[in-house]
Parts: structure tokens; C-alpha cells; sequence
């Protein structure tokens, strides 16, 4: 691989998760097998575990193309692109000077064109789903079984607790 320019600038975790996996990164067990650096494997860890590893090339080019009307600086896209905010609180975080510049129509747009155009990360539920578990375990606990605690659990496990 050549390089053509140094330091184009800064790239999405899609880029990064795709260039590792050109230069053979996976989840094969074999690892030793591939021209991967150790900390390289760790990053393609973590970038399997997020939203990157869903995302293609085309999706991208389209989330730049639509987010154009808002006129964002880069590196407020390339935040959104990694994150995939989907809902108005987290893109509040990301874009600065969110409430002077956009209006809370523009922002629900943005919010709306983030969860139609860049894919969930395939284990997380979207919020309607969330929004139905929650009221689905709420009538469940109704009848009386109550959840088992966190500190229950850890009294459960703790040795100096057997007697």
C-alpha cells in the first residue's frame, strides 16, 4: 500500500474499521496468521463492537450528502458519523452552540436523518423497541417476582458471607 498524502486529515471509525480489516484483522482466533499489530487488533475489537461495523462506504457519502443543508463543521459530522446520536440530548453534546444555531425542528431533522440513513449497531435495540421492553418488564414485575438486586448478587457471591 502506497501512501498518496500524509495526514489527510482525521477519519470515521468506519475508515479505520475497514482499513484493519483490508490488512486482514477479524475475530479468527488464528490472529498470528496476518500482518496485525497487537494494539491494531485491539482497536478492531472495539470498532466491532460499534456502530462502524455496520456502516459502508455509500451509507456515508449519503449521511454527507443529506447533512449538507445544516452546515456543519467537520469535525461536528465526523462525531456524528462515529456516535450516531439518536436523540436530541446527544446531538446537543456534539454539535457546539446547538441552541443558538439550529432551531429544535432543524435538530429533530438531524436527529431524524442520523437513524434513517447511518445503521444501529445490530445488538442495540432503537428506542421504540427500548420504549416497549421497558413497558413489557413493567408488567411483568407486576405480579409480584420483583428483580434481583446488584447488591443482592454480590452478597450471593461474597465468601465472607457464608457462615
Amino acid at each position: 500500500m502506497k501512501i498518496l498524502e500524509v495526514n489527510a486529515g482525521p477519519l470515521t471509525n468506519f475508515e479505520v474499521f475497514d482499513f484493519l480489516r483490508s490488512k486482514g484483522a477479524s475475530k479468527d482466533p488464528t490472529r498470528v496468521l496476518v500482518p496485525v499489530t497487537p494494539s491494531e487488533f485491539k482497536v478492531y475489537d472495539y470498532l466491532v463492537e460499534s456502530a462502524a461495523c455496520n456502516q459502508t462506504r455509500n451509507i456515508i457519502n449519503e449521511f454527507l450528502e443529506k447533512s449538507k443543508k445544516f452546515k456543519l463543521a467537520k469535525a461536528e459530522i465526523l462525531n456524528i458519523i462515529n456516535i450516531r446520536p439518536s436523540s436530541l440530548v446527544e446531538v446537543d453534546s456534539i454539535i457546539e452552540q446547538c441552541d443558538t444555531r439550529f432551531q429544535e425542528e432543524e435538530l429533530q431533522e438531524l436527529v431524524d436523518l442520523v437513524v434513517e440513513v447511518l445503521p444501529p449497531l445490530s445488538n442495540q435495540p432503537n428506542a421504540a423497541e427500548e420504549v416497549n421492553e421497558d413497558v413489557q418488564g413493567a408488567t411483568e414485575r407486576k405480579d409480584g417476582e420483583g428483580i434481583k438486586g446488584v447488591n443482592d448478587e454480590k452478597a450471593d457471591d461474597d465468601p465472607m458471607t457464608d457462615g
